[in-house]
């Protein structure tokens, strides 16, 4: 990929006046407006929730408005710091992610499955979030240190970091965290310059590994069961009695967002988010709470603010003024495009169903903490593009 280099002789250092000059309005001004719509369709989809729980109706809306906060100063705190600083240290970044995420392994916390959150007090943090991105400065400051000589050796080496994690995270059972580092992780190598035998060689030993996996065992059944239910949707001959969590999570979800039709029922009008019948509505289904009370017109707007924010990030890939830069951008980019697709596709039903947050718009404060830092090093990438 072509980018717009800019020569180190050149290099002046950037006031603060020029820096907020040339920072990405629209990146910066995007998040904030999905965040906002977010904060409302949680409040929306988690009314059954605090009901049959005893809770103050802003329970999950004021935990999320603080994620948000906290999210944005940590976005505000990235972006003063010059991302070549970064790139020089992903090797340090790195090795500190690596005892976060053996240390949940061992006394996280376990929900719907996973062990994957540490319990801090009345809050939850999962480094998985937070090790998505170190995933992606570490093969980009990885590739940037061998640009133009990434033979087999180095391509084993950066596929080597990134498969330590995702040993540690599929330990974890967090087959969706998973994928979102495996995905940014092919990405960045692809623009890197991964040579068409490479990728073919990677896509077979993939195919072998999850073949391997699912042949001894090592799939979890309720994993499996979100499989096989993915390839065989067909419910109609089936009792709600008789059909599995996943086939009535996936009935419940379609027929939310079938039932909003063009226009929508009316904001906390949707039968279905009003009477709690999707689970996890609030977190990994919140797209049914638009679907169904927003209807297509609603789904179809948020689905162009994520379209907006991508072509932001595909737009700064192309005005880095150096491969690094170029590198973080595309992997961001990644990681975001798999999780909209991801999400949004499994709550139609041409995706399997994973664990994997609507970003900026599921409930869970790492993942939009970390949304905001991804975000917060593009736009440090597009402000220091003259430096």
């Amino acid at each position: 990929m072509a980018t717009l280099a800019a020569s180190a002789g050149r290099r002046r250092p950037v006031s603060a006046t020029s820096f907020l000059a040339h920072v990405d309005v629209a990146l910066l001004a995007l998040p904030l407006a999905i965040s906002a719509l977010g904060l409302v369709m949680i409040f929306d989809a988690s009314r059954y929730e605090t009901a049959r729980g005893g809770l103050s109706r802003l329970y999950y809306v004021e935990r999320q408005g603080a994620a948000v906060a906290i999210g944005v100063i940590a976005m505000t705190l990235v972006m003063a710091i010059d991302y070549r600083r970064i790139r020089d240290a992903w090797g340090l970044l790195y090795l500190a992610i690596l005892p976060l995420l053996a240390g949940v392994v061992v006394l996280g916390r376990n929900h719907n499955g996973a062990q994957a959150w540490f319990q801090v007090g009345p809050f939850q943090f999962q480094p998985s979030e937070i090790a998505k991105i170190v995933v992606i400065l570490a093969i980009a400051g990885y590739c940037h240190q061998h640009r133009g000589d990434l033979d087999a050796w180095r391509v084993a080496v950066a596929i080597g970091l990134a498969g330590l994690v995702m040993a540690i995270v599929y330990a974890q059972h967090d087959l969706g965290t998973m994928l979102v580092i495996m995905v940014c992780a092919a990405a960045v190598l692809v623009i890197a310059g991964l040579k068409p035998v490479h990728i073919v060689v990677l896509l077979l030993l993939g195919a072998s590994l999850v073949g391997a996996a699912v042949v001894t065992g090592k799939v979890q059944a309720y994993q499996l069961d979100r499989l096989t239910n993915f390839a065989n949707q067909s419910t109609s001959h089936l009792s709600a009695h008789d059909q599995t969590p996943t086939q009535l999570n996936l009935s419940a979800s379609k027929a939310a967002i079938s039932s909003g039709g063009f226009g929508g029922a009316g904001f906390g009008e949707g039968l279905r988010t009003k009477n709690g019948f999707v689970p996890e509505q609030h977190t990994d289904f919140i797209f049914t709470a638009v679907g169904e009370d927003l209807g297509f017109v609603g789904g179809g707007a948020l689905l162009l603010l994520y379209a907006l924010l991508a072509w932001r990030l595909w737009r700064i890939a192309l005005l880095s003024s150096d491969f690094f830069g170029t590198l973080v951008a595309i992997g961001v980019l990644a990681m975001f495009a798999i999780q909209i697709f991801e999400n949004v596709g499994m709550t139609m039903g041409i995706m399997p169903i994973t664990g994997i947050p609507l970003p900026f718009m599921s409930y869970g404060g790492s993942a939009v903490i970390a949304s905001f830092v991804a975000v917060g090093l593009v736009l440090n990438v597009h402000a220091r593009r003259f430096s």
